[in-house]
C-alpha cells in the first residue's frame, strides 16, 4: 500500500499538472467588451483593417468591441495601465518603458506587427541634404519618449555628437505638415504614411530611412501588447484577436497593393483627411508586415533609452515576450 505522504505528493503533483494544462485556458467569464488601442499609421494596418472589416468584432463576439485611436505610444501605454484598453499596438520604445516602470509585471508583447516604415523627411529650403545635416536642426518626432523620438535623439547625440537633444521637438503627426509648411520645423523623423504625406503636402523630401541605421537593415516598428492579467483571464479572447491579426499580417505581407484601397479608406475614416494620390503606395513599399516582434530591437532600443537617461538601467527582457498565444492562434488559422 502507498503511504499517506506518498499519496499526498502524487495528488499534489496531479493538481499542479492539471493547473499547468489549464494555464492557457479562459480562467474567468468572458469580458463584456474588448478594448483595442492603435494608431492611424501603416505600422498598425492589421488593427486598422481588423476593425474596419468587422473581423475583430466577429471574432470576439458575444463581447463588444471598443476601440481608441492614439497619436503615439506613451499615451497608449498610459491607457493600458489605467485599464482603459486591453490590447494595444505600440512601438518598442514605450513597451520597454512600460516594462521597466512596472518592474516586469505590467505588460506582455504577444506579437509583432510591422518592421521598418520610418523615414526622415527634410523641409524644402532647410539646407538638409543628408541625415548628417540634421545636427542643430529642429527635428519633429510624434511624441516625447516614443520609438521614433528615442531613435532620433540617440542618433543626434551619439552619431552626430551633439551636446544635447533639445532640438528634437515632439509634434503630433497630424500637426507636422502645417508646422513644416510654416517653417517651424526643419525635419521630421516619422512613421508612414505621415512621412510620404509630408512629401506630398509640403514639397519636402525623404533623405533617409531609419532601417539603414540598424544592423541588418531591419528593426521592429510596432508590436501587439496586453497586460499579464488580461492574458491570464481571457486567453481565449486574446487568441481570437491574434488569429485575425495573423491573417491580416499574411495578407499584407503577400499582397499589400491588393489591400491599399481598403486601407486608405479606413485611414481616411480615422483621420478625416484623404491621403494625396500615390502616398499610400509609396508608404507601403517602406513597411514590412510581420508577426515576429524582432526581439533584438528591444535590446538595442533599451540601451539607447539608458544612454539618453530615459531609463535608470539597460533593459532586462525578463518575461516581456509571451508568444505562445500567437503560436496557438496561427496554428488554428492554417
Amino acid at each position: 500500500m502507498l503511504k499517506p505522504l506518498v499519496i499526498l505528493l502524487l495528488l499534489s503533483a496531479g493538481v499542479l499538472s492539471f493547473l499547468g494544462l489549464r494555464g492557457r485556458q479562459q480562467t474567468s467569464a468572458p469580458p463584456p467588451e474588448v478594448r483595442i488601442g492603435y494608431f492611424a499609421n501603416l505600422s498598425h494596418a492589421q488593427a486598422v483593417l481588423g476593425v474596419s472589416s468587422g473581423e475583430f468584432e466577429r471574432a470576439i463576439a458575444p463581447a463588444k468591441l471598443k476601440t481608441k485611436v492614439f497619436n503615439a505610444g506613451p499615451s497608449l501605454i498610459e491607457a493600458l495601465f489605467a485599464g482603459e484598453i486591453d490590447i494595444g499596438y505600440v512601438g518598442p520604445g514605450p513597451a520597454l518603458a512600460a516594462h521597466a516602470r512596472s518592474k516586469g509585471q505590467g505588460i506582455r508583447v504577444i506579437a509583432g506587427a510591422a518592421a521598418n516604415g520610418v523615414a526622415i523627411v527634410a523641409r524644402s529650403g532647410s539646407g538638409i541634404e543628408k541625415i548628417s545635416d540634421l545636427k542643430g536642426k529642429r527635428v519633429a518626432t510624434p511624441q516625447h519618449g516614443n520609438t521614433q523620438d528615442i531613435a532620433a535623439r540617440h542618433y543626434l547625440v551619439y552619431e552626430l555628437k551633439q551636446s544635447g537633444h533639445d532640438n528634437v521637438l515632439p509634434v503630433p503627426n497630424a500637426e507636422q505638415s502645417g508646422m513644416m509648411g510654416r517653417g517651424q520645423i526643419d525635419a521630421a523623423w516619422t512613421p508612414e504614411p505621415w512621412a510620404s504625406r509630408l512629401v506630398a503636402e509640403t514639397g519636402a523630401k525623404i533623405i533617409a530611412e531609419e532601417k539603414d541605421l540598424w544592423p541588418g537593415g531591419e528593426f521592429a516598428l510596432a508590436v501587439v501588447v496586453t497586460t499579464p492579467e488580461f492574458l491570464r483571464d481571457h486567453s481565449d479572447v486574446v487568441k481570437r484577436v491574434l488569429a485575425v491579426h495573423h491573417e491580416w499580417t499574411a495578407r499584407l505581407a503577400s499582397e499589400p497593393a491588393k489591400h491599399a484601397g481598403e486601407l486608405g479608406a479606413a485611414l481616411n475614416g480615422l483621420t478625416g483627411k484623404k491621403l494625396p494620390p500615390g502616398v499610400l503606395e509609396a508608404a507601403l513599399a517602406r513597411v514590412k508586415f510581420t508577426d515576429d516582434p524582432l526581439e533584438a530591437t528591444f535590446k538595442i532600443m533599451g540601451e539607447w533609452a539608458y544612454d539618453l537617461g530615459f531609463e535608470r538601467q539597460p533593459a532586462r527582457m525578463g518575461q516581456l515576450f509571451d508568444l505562445e498565444p500567437l503560436k496557438e492562434a496561427s496554428r488554428g488559422a492554417r
